[in-house]
């Protein structure tokens, strides 16, 4: 019997791959994210993909004021997914936060879960820590070269974090 799995691709959005955000660690995993895409819908699990998406007040939130860079502003260039990851079928969320409750909420449905993205210190751990929290008898993973950091040293704080809180590293 199969164990109903679903994989998250959090915020792989031009403005953190190339963008407004992006990074070098962004533009390098995307390769893997198509991959374990490619992997994860071969094996049959569902897809989805969670959208930073902030609206044109952005610079007025506390999100904005701590970090006055607009990014993933609904509609623009940098709030459309990378190039090259195909989301045909796969449920999408957009969030205004790190975090998605109602991700979370819509994972409890599944046995497995796999995340990966950006950034692994910021949205990757904060949905893979509420996923958790919503579905603690659930196998949380994140799949770490699929993930990449704000910085490399924060990619590897966020992988040890998630491990200490029962997320399986693979």
């Amino acid at each position: 019997m199969s164990r109903k799995r679903l994989l998250i691709v959090v915020d792989m959005q031009n403005d953190f791959v190339t963008g407004a955000l992006g990074t070098r660690e962004a533009q390098a995993i995307l390769p893997a994210v198509q991959a374990l895409l490619a992997r994860e819908r071969a094996a049959g699990s569902d897809i989805a993909f969670t959208l930073d998406t902030h609206g044109e007040d952005y610079l007025s939130t506390q999100e904005g004021r701590l970090l006055p860079v607009p990014h993933c502003l609904r509609g623009t260039w940098g709030w459309q997914l990378a190039d090259g990851l195909d989301a045909s079928g796969a449920r999408r969320f957009e969030k205004g936060t790190f975090g998605s409750v109602e991700l979370a909420q819509y994972a409890r449905a599944y046995e497995e879960i796999v995340l990966c993205g950006v950034c692994t210190d910021i949205c990757v751990v904060s949905n893979a820590l509420l996923i958790k929290a919503f579905a603690p008898e659930a196998e949380v993973m994140a799949a770490e070269n699929a993930c990449a950091g704000a910085t490399p040293e924060a990619h590897a704080a966020a992988i040890a974090t998630m491990r200490s809180c029962q997320i399986r590293i693979i």
